[in-house]
Formats: structure tokens, sequence, C-alpha cells
């Protein structure tokens, strides 16, 4: 359900007010440290993998396995973190969340956290419930 031209404005006069009483928690808001973060986290990962790499192939040839061993581990601890930093990245691009004018993400309604696949389940037993009904009242019964 969208907002009325009155809330809208009176949403508009309290996120101008925010910003100009504390910058730092509207820029916390805009979702632009959160980021920055994930950003530095993935650079991180990164170089901590290219370490991971060079233990790993230093245990490779100095024949002690244990420190290939612990190469590998910090290469996949690390391409994890990778990983997750730069899913948290694109979670700060959710279709969901309309641009606004001021800088803040408003959420247009969608139906929360769910993927793609149940939206896409959630339409087909929405049409099969549409259909039922119809033969439903047609038939008679």
């Amino acid at each position: 359900m969208p907002l009325s031209e009155e809330e809208l404005r009176l949403l508009e006069q309290m996120e101008r007010a925010l910003s100009e009483e504390d910058p730092k928690f509207a820029s916390t808001l805009r979702g632009t440290t959160l980021r920055q973060a994930a950003r530095r986290r993935a650079v991180l990962a990164g170089l901590v993998f290219a370490v991971g790499v060079a233990v790993m192939m230093t245990g490779a040839v100095s024949s002690y396995w244990p420190v290939g061993v612990a190469g590998f581990v910090i290469m996949l601890a690390s391409a994890t973190i990778l990983l997750s930093a730069l899913r948290g990245q694109r979670a700060g691009t959710d279709p969901r969340v309309a641009a606004h004018p001021s800088g803040f993400g408003v959420v247009d309604g969608g139906r929360g956290r769910r993927g793609r696949s149940h939206d896409r389940s959630s339409g087909f037993m929405d049409t099969l419930h549409s259909r039922w009904r119809r033969r439903k009242g047609n038939s008679g019964f």
C-alpha cells in the first residue's frame, strides 16, 4: 500500500531533520558504511587467500604436509569470508528497496526475504487456487 502525499512529505521532513541532527547515524542508515565494511572485508579476505596459497605452496615445496594443510585451511576460511562479504555487498542493492531522493531506501512492501523460487511457486499456487475456485463455482457444488 503506497504512502499518501502527506505521509511522504512528513517522512521527507523527518529524514531531513535526522540528517541535520545526526549525520553519522543518517549515513549508517543509508548503508554507505555497511558497503564500505563489506568491501574492506572482501579485500582483506583476498589478501589472506593469497597468503594461504603461499603457505600451502611452502608446505608442498618443503614436503612438510601439516604446513600445506594449514595453508589450505587458511584459503578455505578466507574464501568463505570473501563470499559472505560479496553477498553482503549485493544485499545492499536489494531490488525490493526503491531509491529515494534523500538517499534512504523505502521498502516497496515485498514479501520479505523469501527467495525467487518461493515467489514463483507461490504465484503458481495462487494460480491453481484461483482455477480451483472457478471450477468449483461453475460446477454447481
